[in-house]
Formats: C-alpha cells, sequence, structure tokens
C-alpha cells in the first residue's frame, strides 16, 4: 500500500512512521522537515507547510493514496483543508483524534462505539469533536471515506481525568491477532525510565500538578472519615 501521514515525527506519529517503515508498504511524510535526520532511510518526504495548499498540490502531483492520516489536524479549519487536498486522492481518510473528546463528567467507565463526545473543561478537545462532526458531515453527504481514531493512553500523554475500560471489540474483528503482551506496571516503568533518559522531555506541567494535589488531598480527607 501506498500511505501517506500528515506529521510522522510527533509523540504517536514517531512509532507508527518507524513500524510502517519496517514493513513493506511504501510510506510518505508530509511535513516541515524539521525531523528528517530522524526519518527512516527507506521513508519518501514531501517537505512543505500543508497550510500552503497550493505548493503541497504541486508536489503531490497526481499521487493517489491507499491511506492518508491526519496527526496534526486540531480545528476544523485544517480537517476542511484536508478535504480539499485528499479528495478523491485517497481511499481512506484516517483522523487521529482524542479520547479527551469522551463525555465528562464520564456516565460510564465502560467505553463503546455509542459513547457520546462532549468536553466542557478543555477547548482542545471540543475542537476535536468539531472535527469529527465536520468529517462526518463530509462522509454522509459526500462519501468521504472516513475512519476517526481516539487514542487514550499513549506515550507521555493520556486522559488523566478519569480511568476507563475500552470496549475492543472493533479492534478485535480487525486486527483478530491483537492482544496487549505488557502489564501497566512494566508500561509504567518503561515511561519512567525512558523520561529518566531524556531531560529535555522533563517539562512541568503545572496544571497536572495542582490537579494531583487536589486529588492527594481528597484522598487524605477520605481517610480521616474512615
Amino acid at each position: 500500500m501506498r500511505i501517506l501521514l500528515i506529521g510522522g515525527t510527533g509523540t504517536i506519529s514517531s512509532a507508527i512512521t518507524r513500524q510502517l517503515a519496517a514493513g513493506t508498504d511504501e510510506l510518505w511524510l508530509l511535513n516541515r522537515g524539521n525531523h528528517k535526520s530522524e526519518t527512516p532511510n527507506n521513508v519518501k518526504q514531501v517537505i512543505a507547510d500543508i497550510s500552503n495548499e497550493s505548493d503541497v498540490l504541486s508536489q503531490l502531483g497526481d499521487m493517489q493514496f491507499d491511506a492518508v492520516c491526519e496527526f496534526i489536524g486540531f480545528l476544523p479549519s485544517q480537517v476542511e483543508r484536508d478535504i480539499r487536498l485528499f479528495k478523491g486522492r485517497t481511499r481512506q481518510y484516517v483522523y487521529i483524534s482524542s479520547a479527551s473528546a469522551y463525555n465528562k463528567p464520564a456516565a460510564s467507565h465502560i467505553i463503546t462505539e455509542g459513547t457520546t463526545l462532549a468536553n466542557p473543561y478543555w477547548e482542545y478537545s471540543r475542537n476535536k469533536i468539531a472535527c469529527e462532526e465536520q468529517l462526518l458531515r463530509e462522509y454522509r453527504e459526500n462519501g468521504f471515506p472516513i475512519t476517526i481514531v481516539r487514542p487514550s493512553h499513549t506515550y507521555l500523554l493520556g486522559d488523566k481525568s478519569v480511568s476507563v475500560v475500552f470496549d475492543c471489540t472493533k479492534l478485535k474483528r480487525a486486527v483478530p491477532g491483537f492482544q496487549a503482551t505488557t502489564r501497566f506496571d512494566e508500561g509504567v516503568r518503561r515511561c519512567i525510565s525512558y523520561l529518566l533518559a531524556h531531560p529535555e522531555l522533563q517539562m512541568e506541567d503545572t496544571e497536572f500538578d495542582v490537579w494531583c494535589d487536589r486529588i492527594i488531598a481528597a484522598q487524605e480527607k477520605a481517610k480521616e472519615l474512615v
């Protein structure tokens, strides 16, 4: 297959780039080329600012793709741009959304295909929801082929507001042989080891620190009531 990743060098997409590069697919990245030296040698690149549509179209020429995956689309206007660029050019457009889009506060700890989307607490999540709605309209009205993926706990990131259980029925149908082989405690150890080995990633998150302090204080108060 010929696959185009918009981005391809970020927290989530870089791992996908490496995995696809190790296979037999023809992989392309579309980005500004700031991390070109870190890209596997067999990966082809379109070096461009995707907001410059005329430049992107000029470089793509008449290329067709089996899949175009959008990792850096955060606003509806960016999704609308992608539709203009890739309508009739790809068999599937994969939009990387976020599990933070799921309903907050959570009505249930079980997340299924029917779980509603609403997050009044984070503009990032509301924008992701708006992007999804734009893509669904384009699918319903014009047949634009979309797949929406909502990552949850990923390297260095995660939906910090609530712990949930995901219904993976559809994933198991699509990839019958998939199974998680890393236990949670081992995954935590690997993440911490990675962070300790990379000082450039050790950035203070004051908002998260305040949230953690609130949780700790609530737990301590709850112990007094037992």
